[in-house]
């Protein structure tokens, strides 16, 4: 739990609304970072850990209780295309984790006195492919196999000791019961994160049938969306709240798309803040942005709730 005096983000959750950040790859990128490796974010565990550090900050400072950490492309297979073993795999993995830590404490230092938590993220099997393929799902890979590829990484995170797991950007129901696999029984709670358009996951299947997965797991504190056009929120975050019974995670993206050929976003974006009172009224409880949502898109974000 971050700081003592914190409740645990489940009942916070049963308490009213918590704000969760934006992106990560697009506030490195505001600061200078390049970005274009194989590994996104996930390079600078190794290469710049402060700068990661400073990212997590700036979130807290436009009013986000919740971090995420730069941990959504780490994986052991990605790291050891690059040369990096498992054990500095694993201490890359845990750092993540420690780096939101050490933003609380400097948030803390600063003045900010409201509970805040880190959330360890846990991208899809396609965030390692790096190939776009976490906007399709169907990657040909059985259940157990997936649940054999994210099995070890959430033990290292979990060891790690964040407040919650964040099984974000599932882009298959597949996946997402292969995390849920992995997750029973870690005594961290977990929420998980469809990748969606149009109303079904982004590999086909009916929002019912998704988020059914999870009704029944007790580790399970919220589910929703993110990585998601704005205008396709609100009917995912009603299914949720309709199917589970739970609270609703929803952090989408700014509306632009990504170009996978190119690696860069186009169009234009679509998000505001004003959005987030439909959300909630639909039982959105844990609301922030993805993909190229700020701070100040955050702080937006902060001012409605």
């Amino acid at each position: 739990m971050t700081g003592n005096s914190s409740p645990s983000l489940a009942d916070a959750l049963a308490a009213g609304t918590v704000v969760l950040d934006g992106g990560m790859s697009n506030q490195l990128a505001s600061a200078g970072h390049d970005l274009s490796d194989e590994l996104w974010s996930a390079r600078l565990l190794a290469d710049r850990p402060d700068a990661v550090a400073d990212a997590h900050l700036a979130y807290f400072r436009a009013g986000a209780d919740v971090a995420i950490t730069a941990s959504y492309q780490a994986t052991f297979e990605g790291f050891a295309q690059r040369g990096i073993g498992p054990e500095e795999a694993a201490r890359l993995l845990a750092l993540s984790v420690e780096l939101g830590r050490d933003a609380v404490r400097r948030a803390r230092d600063e003045g900010i006195v409201r509970p805040l938590w880190v959330a360890a993220s846990v991208g899809p099997y396609g965030a390692m492919l790096a190939d776009g393929s976490e906007y399709r799902g169907r990657y040909g890979v059985s259940v157990e196999e997936l649940e054999r590829f994210h099995r070890p990484r959430i033990e290292v995170l979990a060891g790690a000791g964040p407040d919650v797991l964040a099984l974000e950007t599932v882009p298959d129901a597949d996946e997402a019961a292969a995390l849920l696999r992995a997750v029973r029984g870690l005594g961290v709670p977990a929420w998980l994160s469809y990748s969606v358009a149009g109303g079904r996951t982004r590999a086909g299947q009916p929002l019912e049938e998704a988020f059914a997965l999870a009704a029944d797991v007790d580790e399970v504190i919220a589910v929703g969306v993110n990585c998601c056009a704005p205008q396709d929120v609100e009917f995912a975050v009603e299914t949720a709240a309709r199917v589970t019974g739970k609270p609703v995670v929803v952090y989408p993206n700014s509306g632009e798309v990504w170009d996978a050929e190119v690696r860069a976003w186009t169009g234009r974006s679509t998000f505001t803040a004003e959005q987030v009172a439909g959300w909630r009224k639909a039982g959105a409880r844990l609301i922030g942005g993805c993909c190229r949502v700020g701070p100040e898109g955050i702080a937006g974000i902060a001012r409605v709730v």
